[in-house]
Formats: C-alpha cells, sequence, structure tokens
C-alpha cells in the first residue's frame, strides 16, 4: 500500500513505482517482453487500438492474447494470430479501466518493424498504450481520462517523453499499421495535458 503524500509533485511521481508499475492498473503480467538495452531512453509513447475478435469489445480475449493464452478455437481470426507473440505496456478498456502486461522499464513488443524521426526498432525505446477500439469506432470519455493520467504520470516519471513524442502506431510502420486510426482525436487528448 502506498503512503499518502501532501506534496503533489511527490505523489504524482510515485503514481509508477521503481520497478514501472502503474498504481492504478490491475496487474496481469504477460511472458511477452525483454530487458531494454538501456532504460534510461524511454523516450516514446506509442498509442494503439486493439479488439477481439476485430470490431468487438469485452471479454478476456486480449489479456488471453498478450498472455499467448487465446484459444484458436473460439473464433476464425484467433487461428491468423494463434502463433504471435505480442504484448503492450498496457491496455486501456472501453471503461476506463487501465491493465498492465509489461513494467514501462521492460521493453514490450508492441511497435514491430517501426521507425520515428529517423531512429528504427521503436520498442527499445517507447511505451506503448492500446485502447481496445477500433479504426472506426469513437473511443470513449473514461478511456481520454484513463489515457490523460496515464499519460501524465508517464511524462513526469520519463521526462524524455516528451508532447511531440506521442505518436501512434500507424505513424511509426504507415505501411503496416493504421492505428489507433482518424477517430482518435489527437487534439483533445493533447489539449488535456496541459
Amino acid at each position: 500500500m502506498r503512503s499518502s503524500n501532501t506534496n503533489e509533485g511527490k505523489e504524482s511521481l510515485e503514481l509508477i513505482d521503481a520497478q514501472g508499475w502503474y498504481c492504478h492498473a490491475r496487474i496481469v503480467p504477460s511472458p511477452h517482453y525483454d530487458v531494454r538495452a538501456d532504460s534510461s531512453d524511454i523516450s516514446l509513447l506509442v498509442i494503439h487500438n486493439i479488439s477481439l475478435p476485430p470490431g468487438q469489445f469485452g471479454g478476456s480475449y486480449i489479456e488471453d492474447f498478450f498472455l499467448g493464452k487465446l484459444d484458436s478455437s473460439i473464433h476464425p481470426f484467433f487461428k491468423v494470430i494463434e502463433n504471435m507473440r505480442v504484448s503492450a505496456h498496457c491496455l486501456i478498456r472501453r471503461d476506463g479501466e487501465v491493465v498492465q502486461f509489461v513494467p514501462f522499464l521492460a521493453r514490450a513488443w508492441h511497435a514491430g518493424v517501426s521507425s520515428f524521426a529517423g531512429r528504427e526498432k521503436c520498442n527499445d525505446y517507447s511505451i506503448g498504450i492500446e485502447l481496445e477500439g477500433s479504426d472506426y469506432v469513437t473511443y470513449t470519455d473514461e478511456q481520454y481520462l484513463s489515457l490523460q493520467h496515464l499519460t501524465s504520470a508517464l511524462i513526469q516519471s520519463y521526462p524524455l517523453i516528451t508532447q511531440p513524442r506521442i505518436t501512434g502506431h500507424q505513424y511509426i510502420a504507415p505501411l503496416r499499421k493504421s492505428d489507433p486510426g482518424l477517430v482518435f482525436d489527437w487534439a483533445r487528448f493533447r489539449k488535456s495535458l496541459l
């Protein structure tokens, strides 16, 4: 249990502990991660979306996927992804719940082949946040609020993540990915961080 602190700056620093776990997340550790070459290099936040099956929300399928426990017999699409070993640091569900799979100090496997500002291998230096959603369905108010709080905590704990270094998967892997999609309200999200 975390002790309360009247110093607002210190309290915000304690939102993410020394191991890289967010205090407002439900922790569900994934085996799909490895050690970062340099944890002091965390300098990029990548926003994604995911829904399993595609376009459907709720249930345990996303968590099962990130844990390597997705039953491929449940849905035809699951056969397509059954051998993938993928994770994100966090998932924000439609109701705003934050689920954390990988500590921020470790390297989650979320970006794939990617490049930001001329630097490749974004997994090495980024944090990946998945929003439960699709490119075509508006995200919920609860998701924007949770994303705002989580992002503010990340910026406080990892100061190399600045506003210009917050991006979408579609921008670091533009020939492969389209998430979080045109429905993601970047202006609303960025304004909430001011």
